[in-house]
């Protein structure tokens, strides 16, 4: 069997799957799942183009590995066979352990449980399974292997994850002005000490990327329609689980519906392999078929929020630069109370929240650039552009969310 396919990719165009590993991995149900699960969320309540999944992403991002590896390649830099098979395997699987709807999930079934650790569990098994094969894609995921610039290739500020999810969501969304040029900026790498660096007539692109990442979290990844959804879809699944912990026999998947029952902790999915294959069974479907069903339910809390998100009725947003004051809290909380909430109904209808945005963050990992006289500095010092010292400020948003009309009578 012919194992190095071609695919038709709408972002890069053809693009390969490079080895016969790659292919099986990519075979494997495991990363199939990822069909089954949006790249983001809800977006395409905002973004009716938004549909594309995770198995896109990964592909893409294998894609950028390749073409950064073959560029430092032909720079001179020794980098084995065996060590590009490694670092395109670490970044096809770097999204495996994403649940439904992604973020969404950590904050409410799995949480506290990140998916990079779900990520990690599901590399390790599928290393017992391609015995042994994957020994090394581990390393550079967890950044243990020898050589920094691996993993930094596909996890740091200025990796193939990024620079993937930039140009794909840009595509599928249509925001046109966070299109970043990966192609360039994937020419400008280099390596200085074995780690990742950046040519300095790289500068401009890199304020382009950084630009284009702080635009794409305020208008795709953190609009307010997208926070509004998002916490709509929080509060139902907080209540289904409410629910089922009070004995309600809600319609839910198996594998849904052991997540609705019992909350595990990372350590229980290390100690007990059953619930990492109880999690890979869970795709946005699950979810889907669980609000449709919900919306029928006789608890008035549960389905009117369920009905809502299949109707787009979504609740008012306000966001703010400072916590909600009290003043406002009360004026909504009163509303809400005046159309028949009770206290434990008010708190699914009223969500305050908040969220942060820093296109780049200076510390330990950085963005290093290689000054034509030999120098190796931040980017930060390198650059003499006032953008990019006002891109490393982290700027914080909240934001307070509430069903302007809500009726919870039969």
């Amino acid at each position: 069997m012919n194992k190095r396919k071609i695919l038709n990719d709408p972002v890069y165009g053809f693009i390969t799957i490079p080895s016969e590993l790659l292919f099986d991995l990519v075979e494997h149900p495991y990363f199939q799942r990822l069909r089954r699960i949006r790249q983001l969320g809800m977006a395409d309540l905002v973004y009716p183009g938004a549909l594309h999944t995770r198995f896109h992403h990964a592909l893409g991002a294998m894609h950028l590995m390749g073409l950064a590896l073959k560029t430092l390649q032909d720079k001179g830099h020794l980098i084995w066979d065996a060590e590009c098979e490694a670092a395109q395997v670490a970044i096809l699987l770097h999204d495996i352990g994403h649940g439904p709807f992604s973020h969404v999930l950590e904050k409410t079934l799995m949480t506290g449980i990140p998916h990079e650790e779900l990520s990690l569990l599901l590399m390790k098994d599928l290393n017992r399974q391609f015995d042994g094969r994957l020994d090394l894609a581990i390393q550079m995921f967890e950044g243990t292997y020898p050589r920094p610039l691996f993993h930094q290739l596909i996890s740091s500020q200025l990796d193939m994850d990024r620079m993937d999810y930039l140009n794909r969501d840009c595509f599928y969304t249509g925001v046109a002005e966070g299109t970043i040029g990966a192609s360039r900026l994937i020419k400008m790498l280099d390596v200085y000490k074995d780690e990742l660096v950046v040519e300095e007539k790289g500068l401009l692109s890199i304020e382009n990327f950084l630009n284009a990442r702080r635009l794409m979290y305020w208008q795709v990844y953190l609009h307010k329609t997208s926070l509004c959804a998002e916490a709509m879809l929080s509060q139902a699944i907080r209540r289904a689980r409410d629910l089922t912990e009070q004995g309600a026999d809600l319609y839910a998947s198996p594998n849904l519906g052991f997540f609705l029952r019992y909350r595990s902790t990372l350590a229980d999915f290390r100690e007990r392999p059953e619930l990492l294959q109880t999690f890979v069974r869970l795709d946005d479907y699950d979810m889907w078929g669980a609000i449709k069903a919900w919306a029928q339910e006789s608890d008035p809390v549960l389905s009117r929020l369920c009905q809502r998100l299949l109707d787009r009725r979504l609740f008012k947003i306000q966001l703010l630069d400072a916590p909600p004051t009290e003043e406002l809290l009360v004026t909504l909380r009163e509303d809400l109370r005046a159309q028949g909430l009770t206290e434990e109904q008010l708190s699914y209808f009223l969500v305050e929240g908040k969220t942060t945005n820093s296109a780049y963050v200076t510390g330990e990992d950085q963005i290093r650039i290689k000054m034509k006289d030999g120098r190796v500095l931040d980017i930060t010092e390198a650059s003499e552009l006032p953008t990019i010292h006002a891109l490393s400020k982290i700027v914080r948003k909240y934001y307070v969310s509430w069903a302007k009309t809500v009726s919870l009578r039969p």
